[in-house]
């Protein structure tokens, strides 16, 4: 960790998927399909999908953060949205990187009510100030996170 921030680097994602896959295995859990909360979700729900052996994977665009610590008022689901229809009595695991306010899980499990038989949360790290409370959490923190994935600035 540096300063107050927690940081995570590619060989600690291994591991973290790796062990978070494990926990999701042993819980008996065997969900239909996988929501990828992109993008900060991206690639935790591919490591964990390869990981259950799972190939049936979608992707929620949503965004809410803008920079550290700085979002939007609320989170905003991004076209395309997949039709409720193809997630007709499913049972789903919503994947994402952190659950931080919780506010972007919360706005994909709203969507997802009343058409999936249910659904569960995973994520790498959750925040005690989360609205929503994952069944499978790999690390709780109360720091900032660098993500290998977002921590280095765009290519321009």
């Amino acid at each position: 960790m540096t300063h107050d921030r927690e940081v995570l680097t590619w060989d600690l994602f291994g591991t973290a998927s790796r062990e978070l896959a494990q926990t999701i295995h042993d819980s008996g859990y065997r969900p239909d399909l996988i929501i990828s909360i992109a993008r900060g979700g991206l690639i935790p729900a591919g490591a964990i999908s390869y990981a259950l052996g799972m190939k049936n994977v979608h992707v929620l665009n949503v965004e809410f953060y803008t920079g550290v610590d700085e979002r939007l008022p609320m989170p905003v689901m991004l076209p395309p949205v997949p039709q409720p229809v193809d997630l007709s009595g499913a049972t789903v695991l919503i994947i994402d990187d952190v659950a931080d306010t919780g506010g972007t899980l919360d706005l994909v499990r709203k969507f997802c009510e009343g058409h999936v038989k249910e659904t569960r949360s995973a994520v790498i790290y959750e925040k005690s100030r989360s609205v929503v409370k994952c069944e499978y959490v790999w690390k709780r923190t109360a720091q900032w996170i660098d993500f290998p994935w977002s921590s280095q600035p765009e290519i321009s």
